[in-house]
């Protein structure tokens, strides 16, 4: 459920970014989304160091879009955006390491991209990153259908 909720959460804000960019509402489900994968940091597996940046993700996305919804222009709060982005891949890489197959394949592939973006956006247009939603909702698609663990079920 706790996945199910994030992607539901996610979803028009992918979709916002394709169709209407920067369009005002989109920072209140980003924001729902943040808030909803506070729970999945917490159950998904990853050492605490790992949780610990997944968290500081979190709270500085969730600090973009209060930001953002305030009015500071998007040249000052994206940045600090991206800079959660290197928690959100350190969080995202370590979690998907101890998955299946496929979540360890997206879960890699999004986090280094979502993190190694930041070092690499003085140089590349901000639609570089794009990609990287598409692959977090299907991260979050591959947890929802293995029972939320990242892991195939396991006979009793």
């Amino acid at each position: 459920m706790l996945a199910i909720s994030a992607l539901v959460c996610f979803a028009p804000v992918v979709v916002t970014f394709a169709v209407a960019p920067g369009v005002w509402w989109a920072d209140y489900p980003g924001i729902l989304f943040h808030l909803a994968m506070f729970f999945l940091v917490a159950k998904l597996p990853a050492p605490d160091w790992a949780k610990a940046a997944g968290y500081g993700w979190l709270v500085l996305d969730v600090m973009t879009g209060v930001l953002t919804l305030n009015h500071v222009p998007h040249a000052t709060a994206d940045f600090v955006r991206l800079g959660g982005h290197v928690f959100a891949g350190i969080w995202l890489v370590t979690s998907a390491l101890s998955g299946s197959r496929p979540y360890k394949i997206i879960g890699v592939l999004t986090g280094a991209w979502l993190g190694g973006y930041t070092f690499l956006s003085p140089f590349l247009p901000m639609t570089v990153i794009g990609p990287t939603a598409i692959f977090f909702l299907i991260w979050l698609g591959i947890i929802a259908w293995q029972n939320g663990s990242g892991t195939t079920a396991k006979a009793a």
